[in-house]
């Protein structure tokens, strides 16, 4: 019944608005049958220049639900005399950028729950080890503009700061840098103060929401070999669904809720953001009643996979100062499991996430832990300049790479990638490049005449041995006891049988 509700509500709204404009009513007869407010006078004024010099932007406003609600120009782009980037433009103060801060004077919760989410803290990785790459080590300072007398490398410009955005400078008269305008990175840090933009999801000047929901929207920065949720999707069977299915996913849906509005597939949205039905009582307490569309994309995961080991999402957040360091990994997969469970059932939902934590526990035990201890005692022994090393290389792709797309192959049922793209890289590295360089790095070391380098070649030596006769890795060592290799021949042999 609600669905059906929605689906007549919205085309009576489509056929008045088509016969609204369609017989010549002005924006004032929409905005009185609708009870809105008018249109302002001075969006009206921009409007007679604008629709001329920006058509295709005025295209896109016309067509979106700001335009409806008679949301126009000066409504989002105005601005106070004195703001760090504010300029006169025909007797109006007004500025370049609409900051989340400027969204949120209407939409206070979208504004609130973004700006206590990690996307909207992506900025800041102009100081990490990504943006080290990019500014040095890919790039150089070649670029040289107002803001960066000195230089800045089109590397980062252009790849980093592009998807997780770049402090945006402003020139003397309201003028942006080229080297950080234009900019939609979904962490950029405006000059009001205000970190994010709501235009990295909503792009302008539609702002659609039906463009948010949809999987390539987040593709744009979620794809490629350190963080590939884009082609996981696309091979799940979440993704081949929605694929077959998406003609009818009415993704236009005011509300959207899955279950009621569509049931054919999720997309991201569907699990990280957008609204569920009120349901019976479950098994897990936590999955009990409906969502609400949150903006915080980190309350529906049980791990953070970005680091080297995973660590649960509140430790994140406590670590990056959100609010979100108050609500635990249980509660959070409670939530992740109320999305879930429109389509599967309980015990479908829990083994499944027996398999998802059996994975990282696999991955941490083998391969992380056992590799962050490696590689630290391994510093001693290397020329100081990261990536100076093979080492820095192998294991940066080890953890940053491949570690991330086992770990993000399994939360999102993508087995290529956990395994082929994932687990099967990270041991084909771990044991034919990290292995052979830390065993060159200790007879070096060993034959230095340095004796801290000595005494550090012996104690990476003494750990690099301990590591290798652990029941993980005894194998590569030919010290499998005889019971499992008569084990792993029995299955081998009931394997040829099977297919002889």
């Amino acid at each position: 019944m609600n669905q059906r509700f929605t689906i007549r509500a919205t085309r009576w709204n489509a056929v008045f608005t088509f016969l609204l404009f369609g017989f010549g009513f002005s924006s004032l007869a929409y905005s009185q049958a609708w009870g809105l407010p008018e249109m302002s006078s001075i969006t009206k004024d921009c409007l007679k220049c604008h629709k001329d010099t920006d058509h295709g932007i005025y295209q896109q406003w016309g067509n979106s639900k700001h335009f409806r609600a008679n949301v126009g120009c000066y409504e989002c782009h105005a601005a106070e005399e004195g703001e760090v980037d504010a300029f006169n433009h025909e007797g109006q103060w007004i500025a370049t950028i609409v900051s989340p801060k400027d969204c949120s004077r209407c939409h206070t919760k979208e504004g609130g729950e973004f700006a206590d989410s990690h996307h909207s803290k992506a900025g800041r990785i102009m100081g990490s080890l990504d943006n080290t790459l990019a500014e040095v080590v890919e790039g150089n300072r070649g670029m040289v503009t107002p803001s960066f007398q000195n230089g800045i490398s089109a590397a980062a410009v252009n790849g980093c700061w592009t998807c997780h955005g770049t402090e945006v400078k402003v020139l003397p008269g309201g003028k942006l840098d080229p080297a950080t305008w234009p900019n939609t990175g979904i962490g950029r840090i405006n000059p009001d103060g205000s970190e994010g933009s709501c235009s990295a999801c909503h792009s302008r000047h539609s702002f659609s929401a039906e463009q948010a929901r949809n999987p390539d929207n987040c593709g744009k920065c979620h794809m490629g070999p350190d963080h590939p949720q884009i082609e996981i999707f696309y091979e799940s069977k979440h993704g081949i669904a929605y694929r077959a299915f998406k003609d009818k996913m009415n993704m236009d849906s005011s509300k959207w809720v899955v279950g009621e509005d569509y049931h054919q597939a999720p997309t991201c949205a569907t699990c990280h953001m957008s609204a569920t039905p009120d349901r019976p009582a479950t098994k897990n307490k936590a999955a009990v009643e409906g969502m609400a569309v949150t903006h915080d994309v980190g309350m529906r995961i049980s791990w953070n996979n970005r680091p080297a080991i995973s660590v649960r999402p509140e430790v994140s957040d406590k670590k990056m100062g959100l609010p979100g360091a108050n609500i635990n990994w249980e509660t959070r997969r409670g939530n992740m499991q109320n999305v879930c469970l429109n389509c599967h059932e309980q015990q479908w939902v829990d083994n499944f996430y027996v398999q998802y934590d059996s994975l990282i526990d696999l991955y941490h035990d083998k391969f992380a832990e056992p590799g962050v201890e490696l590689y630290n005692l391994a510093k001693p022994l290397m020329r100081p300049a990261g990536f100076s090393n093979d080492l820095d290389w192998t294991w940066f792709e080890i953890w940053h790479h491949e570690g991330r797309r086992a770990r993000h192959g399994a939360a999102m049922m993508g087995p290529d990638y956990t395994h082929w793209h994932g687990t099967y890289e990270v041991a084909k590295h771990f044991y034919s490049k990290m292995i052979p360089e830390l065993e060159e790095l200790i007879e070096k070391g060993k034959e230095s005449d340095d004796p801290e380098k000595v005494a550090a070649a012996e104690t990476l030596a003494a750990k690099l041995e301990e590591v290798l006769n652990d029941d993980n890795h005894r194998w590569y060592i030919n010290k499998l006891s005889p019971e499992e290799l008569e084990e792993r021949k029995r299955r081998q042999d009931e394997f040829k049988q099977r297919y002889e």
